[in-house]
């Protein structure tokens, strides 16, 4: 584990930090003693008192500056993204925008704040080498911001680092249309959820792993203008991933597989752990089994708590008729 007091006292900006892994990011920031600054186009109910909100819209360059004037931050992470991997016409201008327009502001602003380190957080779909051809606006628009970053520290000796970040999953990941949470919320409501051929492997690496890794990439010195994968080396099929699920979750319900067609130009890729090991001196630790484990519990306990609490509210409106 990363040393704590590495960061206690330091002021950290954190984009993107109401997200899934933003959050995860900033309970682990303020439990080291950061002070933590959380950039969100909505407050987020959850952990207000503990973190300092700022309402901004990151492709507004003018409210991006204004906000790093402000908090002068030693460290910024840059989560915040238009997360979708659609092949679609309607998902090149968002994630221009979203993606690479907010990346852009985001490291004009810490060049000008002159911040220590910059991670961006990246995408393992990103093409690894000039001639290949993204495979989605998502895609495209990772890569160019990784060349960007790139580009900020050679040019204008902006400490910067990229992490390319595996298929992650855990508890507390509010995009319910995700794989993991969809499977896991369907078989708890006794539902059969539908799903493609499950075919496609990847690469699949818990939450706590993916936030420990941009932990260490934060102070880490000598890997300015970097970047490296984040995820555990091995490949597993979405098939056996539900299938873990179902026998995790129980019931009689099964996942419905090829209900669904599969995704063109799906990539698989193991990720290359030599940087993160060698360089950072981590390699996740959590075991597929277990981290299903724990992202199930905690699934369930949230069903279990919004069933009761329904049945409640229908007791109570009985009693009042």
């Amino acid at each position: 584990m990363y040393r704590a007091d590495r960061l206690a006292g330091s002021a950290v900006l954190v984009t993107g930090g109401s997200g899934f892994i933003g959050e995860h990011l900033c309970c682990r920031l303020k439990a080291s003693g950061a002070i933590v600054h959380v950039v969100s186009r909505r407050l987020c109910p959850s952990h207000r008192e503990h973190f300092r909100w700022w309402n901004a819209d990151l492709r507004d360059v003018s409210a991006v500056q204004q906000v790093f004037r402000a908090v002068q931050p030693r460290i910024v992470f840059h989560l915040a993204s238009h997360v979708a991997g659609a092949r679609s016409l309607e998902m090149v201008l968002p994630t221009f925008y979203d993606n690479l327009a907010s990346t852009v502001h985001v490291l004009t602003a810490a060049a000008a704040v002159r911040s220590e380190r910059t991670v961006l957080a990246s995408s393992s779909e990103e093409p690894l080498a000039s001639n290949e051809t993204p495979c989605s606006p998502y895609a495209a628009a990772k890569w160019a911001s990784s060349v960007y970053g790139r580009m900020f520290n050679q040019l204008f000796q902006t400490s910067v680092v990229m992490a390319r970040i595996f298929m992650t999953y855990g508890p507390k990941q509010k995009d319910m249309q995700k794989l993991v949470p969809f499977v896991i919320s369907n078989l708890l409501r006794g539902e059969a959820p539908p799903l493609s051929s499950g075919r496609r492997r990847a690469d699949w690496v818990y939450v706590d792993d993916v936030v420990e890794g941009l932990l260490r990439a934060a102070v880490t010195p000598g890997i300015e203008g970097c970047a490296f994968d984040l995820g555990r080396g091995s490949l597993v099929s979405v098939r056996e991933i539900v299938e873990q699920i179902a026998n995790i979750a129980g019931g009689s319900a099964k996942p419905a597989f090829n209900k669904l067609p599969d995704r063109p130009f799906e990539q698989e890729r193991a990720a290359d752990t030599s940087f993160l090991l060698n360089r950072l001196g981590y390699q996740p630790q959590t075991e597929l089994k277990q981290g299903l484990e724990n992202t199930v519990s905690w699934y369930r306990k949230q069903f279990e708590a919004t069933t009761d609490s329904s049945t409640r509210d229908a007791a109570r409106e009985r009693k009042v008729r």
